[in-house]
């Protein structure tokens, strides 16, 4: 099921129930703790590059969701790197840690990032997900 959302003065979001390949099967496996919600929304990145030099840039999510995002960065980093993000309309900070390292393209490396504590309002978006928690998680951060 998908819907999009419209918001004045916003780009449309676009949210899907079915993006939970990551559900658990009778193997097992890792369940998705909330649903993504593809967006672009502004906002900066400040860290250490691999190199161990102190950065900070402005970028632009592509998925979000309760729990972290994906990400477009320019600087080189390392997995499980320590950065925080602020969104640049709030000006709300959100300590994270670099949980992926994906493709890169002229935009920048897709880096997942993941919230070290939940904070589904960091991003600003008005409709949330019914699983998006509301306040902290009783899940522990990997």
């Amino acid at each position: 099921m998908k819907r999009v959302l419209l918001t004045p003065g916003r780009s449309p979001c676009t949210i899907s129930n079915n993006m939970n390949e990551a559900q658990v099967n009778e193997q097992g496996s890792r369940q998705r703790r909330s649903s993504r919600v593809f967006t672009r929304i502004p906002v900066r990145a400040s860290g250490k590059s691999i190199q161990g030099r102190k950065f900070r840039e402005n970028s632009q999510t592509i998925v979000i969701n309760a729990h972290g995002g994906l990400l477009y960065l320019q600087e080189e980093l390392a997995m499980g790197a320590d950065l925080v993000l602020i969104n640049p309309v709030t000006e709300e900070e959100q300590e994270c840690r670099v949980v992926y390292l994906g493709d890169t393209s002229e935009k920048g490396t897709r880096v997942g990032v993941e919230f070290l504590s939940p904070s589904p309002h960091f991003w600003g978006v008005d409709f949330t997900p019914q699983d998006w928690p509301a306040g902290p998680s009783s899940h522990p951060v990997h």
